[in-house]
């Protein structure tokens, strides 16, 4: 393989495929599972707003350290091994607790993983190709996320219901067999290029070293961000107005869309103003909340009006996270590059606890309506955030 498909852009394609066959089966029938056992809406917002937060935290501090020490490689396959592992503990769970306890651990993994691994994509292609690299890599991603769902749904068909939480049960003990492959084809696969160690390179001075162009990107990434609720609350919305089942498949449609999505959107972003490409999916991203609350308000059921909605996620998803990965990597030096994407993942990280438990919140002590239009209102100020900064410059 020659130019922007070469070898590490392949092995991280590879391991992030596997990655998430694994744990995106487990969310598709997560909601279901734990509907099995008595749990709320709003223990399932807080759970993913929780787990979000320590992933998005927990890239703050990784990706300053491997700009320290100059690799990453090491810390991004313990990730893998920890995200790919720690889900399957739900297999013993009787109370959300638990469930809380192993999303925490496996995000926890997520997040020691994620900048770093995006640093060594940045730099692994030419910078005119960068957005090209970034879209392979989700599109490749995501086709796992399309993958694992669609073997949670077909399971829930095939195994045993003895009890109604069994057949979740069984699930959450196969999603080990593509974690672990994760993890493998990181360690096997990719080779890194190490860079020269830095002792001196203070986390806070680097932090504040930010320029102001992507100090202004990230008022942006928060304002959306904190409308930007877990999908598995989508896939909640959808066991409650058709079953759990059709849920399950309307989240592989869902990231059939984004798989699909996330490469023309690279394409796209290496020929054209990149943070309006990005301002056009959070727009999509607040369609796509106001969409959700409008199925609630009239009650709307159909097949094809709920698929809608998860064609927008989609779509709204293959952009946002194509774009902001892409775009950091045009404003920061390769050496602060770890810190720069560990900073966004915290900021998104605090937007990810808002968004999911205020969602989760509302739709149990007000209604789903209100919860899915508050969050409509927050990405789409995000939307108009990014647009204005693009005036301004």
């Amino acid at each position: 393989m020659t130019g922007w498909l070469n070898r590490n852009v392949a092995g991280m394609a590879v391991t992030s495929f596997c990655a998430d066959v694994g744990y995106e089966m487990v969310s598709a029938v997560l909601p279901g599972f734990l509907a099995s056992i008595g749990v709320a809406a709003a223990a399932l917002g807080w759970i993913e707003g929780v787990a979000d937060a320590v992933s998005s935290f927990v890239k703050l501090g990784s990706g300053w350290y491997g700009d320290r020490v100059g690799h990453r490689k090491p810390i991004v396959a313990l990730g893998y091994f920890l995200s790919g592992t720690a889900l399957s503990v739900f297999a013993v769970a009787v109370s959300w607790p638990l469930v809380l306890a192993g999303r925490m651990v496996a995000w926890f993994g997520k997040g020691i993983r994620g900048p770093l691994r995006d640093a060594m994509l940045s730099e692994s292609s030419p910078p005119e190709v960068r957005g090209k690299v970034f879209g392979a890599h989700r599109a490749s991603d995501t086709a796992g996320a399309v993958i694992g769902p669609l073997l949670g749904a077909w399971l829930l068909t095939r195994l045993p219901h003895s009890t109604p939480s069994s057949p979740f049960r069984t699930i959450f003990l196969v999603s080990l067999i593509p974690g672990l492959m994760s993890f493998f084809a990181m360690v096997f696969i990719v080779k890194e290029r190490r860079g020269v160690p830095n002792p001196r390179h203070k986390f806070w001075k680097s932090v504040r070293a930010m320029p102001r162009e992507y100090r202004r990107f990230l008022v942006a990434v928060a304002l959306f961000g904190s409308g930007d609720f877990a999908p598995t609350l989508l896939i909640l919305a959808v066991t409650q107005l058709r079953g759990a089942e059709l849920g399950a498949l309307l989240y592989v449609v869902r990231n059939l869309v984004y798989a699909l999505a996330a490469f023309p959107a690279g394409a796209l972003a290496d020929r054209m103003n990149q943070p309006r490409l990005l301002a056009v999916g959070y727009g999509l991203g607040a369609l796509t909340a106001f969409s959700a609350a409008h199925c609630f308000f009239w009650h709307v059921t159909s097949t094809a009006a709920l698929t809608g909605v998860f064609v927008l996620a989609g779509l709204f998803v293959a952009i946002q996270d194509t774009l902001e990965g892409t775009i950091p990597a045009g404003l920061i030096a390769a050496s602060d590059r770890g810190t720069a994407y560990g900073i966004l993942g915290a900021v998104n990280g605090v937007g990810d606890l808002i968004a999911s438990g205020l969602v989760g919140t509302l739709w149990t002590l007000v209604s789903p309506v209100a919860g899915f239009a508050a969050a409509g209102v927050l990405m789409a100020s995000g939307a108009a955030a990014l647009a204005a900064g693009q005036q301004r410059a």
